[in-house]
This record gives structure tokens, sequence and C-alpha cells, in this order.
């Protein structure tokens, strides 16, 4: 997806504290002291905050490679046991979380107690010193955006996994959402690592506000920030005319991207340069670098489109300045602007360089490289429980990222379950179900290869320069070996069928499957709710009519239509849909993968479930605010007899009624107040075949 607005500003309270200090002591990671038991079980250990001290509250998470069973203990400097946890979360990686509000000062212990071991394997122990006051607080770097003390191997990876799964955890039934990845990171009942620095920096107004595709790299910058791990990105092409993305250049917090560049233009620098030949491309302003270039404008709505999409100055970090009203796009590539020099404190510094650099550096583009693309951030996984662990990405083949939040393993009458989040252009964080309606698939080289993808590791190398390692060389590393392409080599359906086989290993009770699919798509329509919602809101705004992009970049932009039309989700709950509405048959093409009656035909199964469907459809419903904020409720039934009318209901200059499907003339319709100008209803007229054939156009 395109950029969206992102506000990262930070500000300490009045007169706030001097970043500038010694930088405490590294993360103590287990492989010290236990030997070859420890070994075994690949155990990682991560005290919290970084260094320890009274007035703060100690939080420590131990990880395993391997399902270890047993209970946590954390053992106060007196020897009284303060708190524990028999919860083991995760698998794999498995982990266990405690926590002291108020330590004391002195030398305490976290202490697994593992079940069922030998007795020189039962107790793991480790040792955390707790200050009586507050150690010196870690200080920026001239030389790096922050200091490097750890590095990215099996322990980090498990660390990195854990933290990502509590951050987003709630229970299966619920479908959380946050109106930002700040919110999130505020709650320090979810963040491990909140204020783990002890700068107070999730204290302070620090506003954190990606899209989807800057979620997975916002994430891991945030990890690597807070635990002092390398962190790079790389410079992607969207792709386009019959070619898939590419990456030619790639910078990290060691090397800093010194000035806005377009990925395109190094490549045919590259290639012009190779030639000895000159470019004859017509030159294309700054601030059209990052865009999907568009036909030209049909209609004046698309002219006004053009002026509207003009990436804002940002001479202050956190606010951005609109061009002047009227003032006509550069006709040349003016100089690159100067980014205002990163501050010097640790935290300032980390909310400049995700604003100024990763934000605007990374799309979506990036997660949809070929597999064997040496260039890329990231590398494909084999489909397995074992590999698809939270952290892990999935991009799909149109421009959509999501992250593995959590793997529920399938149990007696339950299927298994992958928990995912992504961020929509508003800034919305939302937790979803891996299924068909959210987790497109397909097979066109032109579109890249999608599917689940994990970062690249970052090493020093031999010079001490910052690299990502090879695809051989993740190959042979034992930390990962986990590089595969496999998901490159299967069918649309043969890849929705091997997950299912993932996620459930055993045959599934047919009408527990469907009831399944028919919530997913109930997460899905309550999430619309919120984007058609926060469409409404920008109406009331007064800010006017949002332009309508041409062709297939209505699906990725910027602007207004970015933020609150909603194609791509559109088109999504239109495949969420027929998903649901054909799943008796599905149970009938394959009654292999579920655990069919023996003493009924697979036609007579097909002929209960679409009786079930047909009552649970009717019976599940949902509310939204009508244009004068009153409350309408429909239910899913309503919502799949409107798959026509849905069509076209994405444009958030037409009423939330139309958005709906409401019919005109209806009691539902009469709150009606407005409609997208005719000029964009014809557009979207030529568009529909798009989505009737549940088809995303090629990119230009």
């Amino acid at each position: 997806m395109n950029r969206s607005r992102r506000f990262l500003t930070a500000a300490f309270a009045a007169a706030g504290a001097c970043l500038a200090a010694v930088l405490s002591h590294s993360l103590a990671l287990a492989h010290a002291q236990a030997g070859a038991c420890e070994d075994a079980a690949d155990l990682a250990v991560l005290p919290s905050p970084l260094s320890p001290w009274k007035g703060a509250p100690l939080r420590v998470i131990f990880a395993a490679e391997k399902p270890l069973s047993g209970e946590l203990s954390l053992i106060a400097p007196n020897g009284h046991v303060v708190a524990t946890s028999r919860e083991r979360r995760g698998g794999p990686p498995y982990f266990w979380l405690a926590e002291v509000a108020s330590p004391a000062a002195g030398k305490w212990q976290a202490r697994l107690t593992r079940d069922n071991a030998p007795a020189a394997c039962r107790t793991i122990t480790r040792d955390i010193d707790v200050a009586a006051k507050q150690p010196p607080r870690p200080s920026g770097s001239k030389t790096s955006v922050w200091p490097i003390r750890n590095s990215w191997n099996r322990e980090t990876e498990n660390l990195y996994s854990a933290w990502i799964e509590k951050l987003f955890d709630a229970p299966l039934d619920a479908s959380p959402s946050w109106p930002a990845l700040h919110v999130v990171l505020r709650d320090p009942t979810r963040n491990v690592l909140h204020n783990h620095l002890g700068l107070r920096e999730d204290s302070i107004n620090l506003y954190i506000r990606p899209d989807c595709a800057d979620l997975p790299y916002f994430l891991r910058a945030y990890f690597a920030f807070k635990m002092g791990l390398p962190y790079g990105y790389a410079k992607c092409t969207r792709g386009g005319s019959g070619k898939p993305p590419r990456c030619p250049v790639w910078w990290n917090i060691e090397k800093e991207e010194p000035r806005p560049e377009a990925p395109e233009d190094i490549i045919e620098a590259a290639e012009m340069q190779a030639t000895g030949g000159t470019s004859q491309q017509s030159p294309r302003g700054l601030l059209d670098l990052f865009k999907p270039q568009q036909p030209s404008a049909r209609t004046a709505d698309a002219n006004a489109a053009q002026k509207s999409q003009k990436t804002a100055v940002r001479p202050t970090p956190g606010f951005a300045v609109p061009p002047p009203p009227g003032g006509a796009a550069p006709t040349a590539k003016p100089a690159a602007p100067v980014r205002p020099p990163r501050p010097a404190g640790l935290a300032l510094g980390f909310g400049h360089y995700l604003q100024y650099s990763v934000a605007d550096g990374v799309h979506s583009g990036a997660g949809r490289t070929r597999a064997a693309d040496e260039g890329s951030d990231f590398y494909t996984v084999p489909l397995s429980a074992d590999h698809l662990r939270p952290g892990t990405v999935y991009a799909d083949p149109y421009g959509h990222l999501l992250i593995i939040a959590k793997r529920v393993p399938q149990t007696d009458g339950n299927a298994g379950v992958f928990l995912a989040v992504d961020a929509q252009p508003d800034g919305t964080v939302a937790r979803k179900r891996f299924w068909r309606g959210n987790f497109l698939f397909a097979q066109d080289p032109a579109l890249g290869d999608p599917g689940f993808k994990r970062f690249r590791p970052i090493v020093r190398d031999k010079n001490g320069a910052l690299r990502r390692l090879t695809v051989a060389e993740i190959s042979k590393n034992p930390n990962y070996s986990d590089f595969s392409l496999e998901q490159t080599k299967l069918s649309i359906e043969a890849f929705y069928d091997k997950m299912d086989d993932v996620m459930s290993p055993d045959p599934l009770d047919p009408l527990r499957a469907m009831k399944e699919a028919i919530t997913s798509l109930e997460e899905q329509v309550k999430a619309r709710v919120i984007s058609v919602e926060n469409g409404r809101k920008y109406q009331l705004s007064g800010k006017g009519e949002a332009s309508m992009p041409d062709g297939a970049a209505i699906f990725e932009t910027t602007g207004a239509w970015e933020d609150f039309a909603t194609p791509s989700r559109d088109l999504r709950l239109l495949i969420a849909m027929d998903v649901v509405r054909h799943f008796p048959d599905r149970v009938a093409r394959r009654p292999e993968r579920y655990a069919m009656p023996r003493d009924k035909s697979s036609d007579q199964v097909k002929a209960e479930l679409q009786a079930v469907l047909t009552q649970e459809l009717a019976s599940r419903k949902f509310s939204y605010p009508r244009t004068d904020g009153s409350q309408w409720t429909l239910t899913l039934k309503d919502v799949i007899d409107r798959v026509t009318d849905l069509e076209m209901a994405y444009n958030v200059n037409d009423c939330v009624e139309l958005r709906w499907g409401a019919k005109e003339g209806s009691e539902e319709f009469a709150t009606c107040k407005r409609r997208a100008p005719q000029g964009q209803r014809a557009k979207m007229t030529d568009y529909r075949p798009w989505f009737s054939e549940r088809r995303r156009p090629p990119r230009g």
C-alpha cells in the first residue's frame, strides 16, 4: 500500500532529562550456565528493563524452542517466591511470563522448574541484579541510530516471537483492534518491553501510525531498537509492466539513506551506466517517486486527484504541510529535500528514523519480490506449524501485508487457527484469523512471489559492515535453516488445502469448520464497519471531496482516498463471502479432509450444511452508524444478499447507506445525504468487472 500519513512525534516533559548516559549491561541470553540440558532446549531469558532497578516493574520472559512443561518463579533477595506462572504460551516458540510490580533491590532469581525432567536438568535459574538507584540511561550514537549490543539468532528470534504474541494477545473469540500501533505499545500489560531502556520512551508523546506495508518493518524496528539488534530496510520498486518488484539498494542503522531516491531511478541509472546510454524518460517530480504510475487523467476529477496526492513536505517531525491550494505539480525533478538532522537523544533519534527513513522508505512491494531475490528483506519459509511463528510476515500478491501473531493448535472438536494482525491506511491495527477471505494468494510472475516470509537476519561482516544473510547462508545456518521454495510451486487451491492441513492435521467436523468460516466472515464485516465509519467521520470533517484515482491506482494511492475508500478491503470481503456461500460445495469437493458421518452421503451432508448456513447467516447481526449517526442493524444474510451492490460500495464520497448496499427508497436509505460525483460513478462502473470477477488488475 502507498504512503499514508503517519505521525511520529516525540515530546518530553518540560525540562526533560537528558538522554546522554552510559549504556547499561546487555541482555543475558541463556547459554552460559546450565550446560547441555539448557542447550537442548534453546532457552533464552529476557529480564526487562535493560537495567533493572527497584523503581521500575521487573518483567521476565523465558522462551524455549521445545515444548517444556513447568513453572516460572521470581524469587526475591530474601528467598521468598514473589511471582509464579505455570501458563506456557506459544508453540513454537514456547514461553512463560512473570512480573513483579515493585521489586526490592538485590539479587533476584528467575527460576524455571521443569516437570518430569531428570534431576540434573529440572531447574534452570538466572540471576538478575536489581539496583537500589536508577542506573545511568543509555545514550545515542553518532555512528548508529542505536547502539548494537546483541545479534540475531535463534534466541533473539524466539524472544521476538514471544513479544509479538503477547503484544496482540486476546481471547480467541475476541476481535481486538486499536486506532494506532502506539496505543498497543504504550500498554504495559501488553508490551513486555514497555520503557525497557529506562528512558520513559513509551510514556512520552510518540505517535506511531503505520499502514499495512509499514507494520512489519515498524514492529521489527521497535524490537531491534529496544534489544540493541541490527536493523535495515531495502528500497524496492512496486513492479509493473509484467515485472515483479526489485530492491536495488539497502540501508541500515549504521548506513542511513542520505536522501530520498526512487529505486526505479537507481535501477535506471545502473542500466544507463552499463549500456553507456542516456535516459529517455521524462523527468518526474520527487513528490511522485513512490506512487504507482497512473494513466493520463480522463476527467477533471482525475486532474484534481493528481494535485491532491502530492506528498507534503514535513519541516518538523510529525506535522505535514500540504502544498498550496491550486499549486501545480512540478514539471521537472527538483533537488531532493534535506531531512532535518537526527536528534542526539536515543528515543528522539528512533522516532526520527522511523519517520524520515523507514516510513518514507518501505512499501508493500518489498513483500512481493521473487522468493530467491537476494535483494529482498524477506525469504520464504516452509508451510508447517514449526515455521509459521509469530512475527512471520504474509505478503499477498496485491500489496497487503499481515504478521502472524499467534498459533492456536487443533484440539478435540476445535480447528487449529492462525491469528494475524494488519494495519489499514487510516492507522487502525486489528487482529484477524487466517482464511481465504483475509489471506489472498495467486501465482503470477508479474506480481512477484506472495506467501509467508521471514525477515532475513542481519549480521556484521568481517569488514565490520552490516549485511543480510544470503539464501544459501540462511539454509546452512543452524539458527535458521528454514528457506523453502515450497509455496512458489503450489496452485491456489493447493496452497489453501496445505494451510488447512497445517492448521488442523486431523480431519475436521464439517459443521464446526463451516461455523469457523462464518465467524471469520463476521469478523471481517465488523472490521469494515470501523473503516466505513472512519469515512463518515471524514465526510463530517468538512475537508471536502476525496479525489478518485484512475485505473488500478484506486487500490494504491495517497491522501483521503487511500485512507478512507475501501476497494482493497471490499475485494477481500467479496472473496470471503464467496468462501462462505460455497462452503458446502467445498466439503463435497474434498470429503477426505473432513470427519464425514459414516451413515450419511456427501450429498446429505452438503444439504445439512446448507440449512445450517442459512440459519447462521440470518442469526448473526451487526450495526453500523448511518449518515445521521443513528444505528442500523443488518445480518450477515443481508450482506450476502447485497453481494452485487457491494461491488460498487467502496467510494468514500458515497453516503454510508450506499456503502452498505441500502436500496434507494428504503427506510434504511432515508438518511443518505450524498453521493459520489457522476464522473467517479462512471469510473466505478468501468472498474466493476474487477470486483464482480474477484480479480485485481495488474499494475501499469
